[in-house]
């Protein structure tokens, strides 16, 4: 799988789900330039090192009106804007219904404490 895969699967996606994935991305891709981006489990993936899932980082998993952007150990980052939700195990998320609540600065600090707390 690889970066194509992640590209097809948000092509394949209409409205606001494409604008939202497209906006996140880059967002995604500029914080984890090494990370692998692939489709696992389904909806695409970023993880450190080249194994996908072996360390996973985020997941875009888009629905039929919303994106939700998730991190692993979401719970464990800093989140001043009170916008990720708790989510099973240590995973938090944030439900995106549109492509202008994709806050780059804030989701690219989001990025670099879970990315810091996976390299540890």
């Amino acid at each position: 799988m690889s970066a194509v895969d992640i590209t097809s699967y948000l092509n394949g996606l209409d409205g606001p789900p494409h604008d939202i994935g497209e906006r996140l991305r880059p967002v995604i891709d500029s914080v984890l330039p090494d990370g692998s981006g692939a489709i696992w489990h389904g909806h695409p993936t970023w993880s450190l090192g080249d194994r996908p899932g072996r360390t996973p980082v985020c997941l875009l998993k888009a629905y039929t009106s919303h994106v939700t952007f998730g991190l692993w150990r979401g719970q464990e980052v800093a989140d001043p804007s009170g916008r990720l939700v708790a989510g099973a195990r240590q995973m938090a998320s944030v439900k995106l219904g549109r492509s202008e609540d994709v806050d780059p600065a804030l989701f690219s600090e989001w990025l670099r404490h879970a990315v810091a707390l996976e390299a540890k």
